[in-house]
């Protein structure tokens, strides 16, 4: 909306304005922390020494010790990164799309190795010898007509060489009066399937390899069923699984299962306690229409529909 092509009025605080707005919200509890972001203003520099600026005064001037997501500005100098580092406890530069070529198709004014992969290597850097902190990044899903592997293939490239500590996905909506305006939006589906494909890489154990086998001829995820419950389908001979000898990384791969279900479960097996039911399992977390299929309890596989909730 606020694009520097579109002829509409534009306002902005000075740092002051910014810090004694905040700590007012902040002090009458409608506000707990702050995500602090700007448009370029015609001058990245000036602009970022500005939300820098802001910072300090909360930190320094009114002792704000709260949470602070400090958004990295292409364009900003090494010495602005690292005092972002150890200003704010997450730092973030959008990739916006996931290669060179699909950035130039949404922000041709970007280049995408130096103005925002060159940052992200200098806030890991920086952030690694604070030992504090992380950083994220996030992609506008369907703008430039990038496929689903080539997302999770940058993503895990972000969480390998970058060490982020997250990656957001946002599914692309047409504004009128700009460039894409007449591209159709993206599904929120997609961008459903992305978060759940990359808690798959994040926390579950999943390798991009893996995660290969459920994506179309097109590179895209399927729409009707979550990536989980696609590569299950696909390896019937890694299942049913029992709930009572699998291993952890056995466990979060069946379909309805979760980490901390898991975890559970792995809990109770070391005070020798084991799960004896579908409704126990069902207590300590578990989806039980999407995890009987894949596994058994003390021998038992699936049970009729009726007798889930007994």
């Amino acid at each position: 909306v606020n694009r520097c092509s579109r002829s509409q009025r534009r306002e902005s605080f000075t740092p002051e304005e910014l810090a004694s707005t905040f700590m007012k919200l902040h002090e009458t509890g409608l506000v707990k922390g702050l995500f602090l972001s700007s448009g370029l203003g015609g001058d990245p520099v000036k602009t970022m020494d500005d939300m820098l600026e802001a910072v300090r005064l909360l930190r320094f001037k009114y002792g704000f010790k709260g949470y602070i997501h400090l958004k990295v500005l292409p364009g900003a100098t090494q010495s602005q990164v690292k005092e972002a580092c150890m200003l704010a406890n997450r730092v973030s530069v959008n990739q916006e799309a996931p290669t060179p070529s699909h950035l130039s198709e949404i922000a041709s004014q970007k280049e995408f190795r130096v103005d925002i992969v060159r940052r992200q290597l200098w806030i890991r850097d920086f952030l690694a010898k604070l030992g504090r902190g992380g950083q994220s990044t996030q992609y506008v899903v369907g703008a430039a007509g990038e496929s689903d592997e080539e997302l999770l293939k940058t993503a895990w490239k972000c969480y390998k060489e970058l060490k982020m500590k997250r990656v957001y996905y946002s599914a692309f909506i047409p504004i009128p009066r700009t460039p894409l305006e007449d591209h159709p939006p993206t599904p929120k589906l997609r961008e459903v399937r992305l978060y759940q494909a990359d808690f798959l890489l994040r926390g579950y154990g999943f390798s991009l390899k893996e995660l290969r086998e459920v994506f179309d001829d097109n590179g895209m995820l399927p729409l009707s069923l979550d990536p989980k419950l696609a590569y299950a389908h696909r390896h019937p001979e890694l299942y049913p699984v029992d709930v009572n000898e699998a291993e952890f990384q056995e466990l979060i791969r069946i379909p309805g299962i979760g980490v901390r279900t898991a975890q559970k479960i792995l809990k109770l097996r070391e005070k020798r306690v084991k799960v004896g039911s579908w409704k126990q399992l069902a207590m300590l977390g578990a989806n039980i229409k999407r995890a009987a299929p894949f596994m058994v309890i003390e021998g038992r596989s699936q049970p009729s529909l009726l007798s889930f909730t007994q």
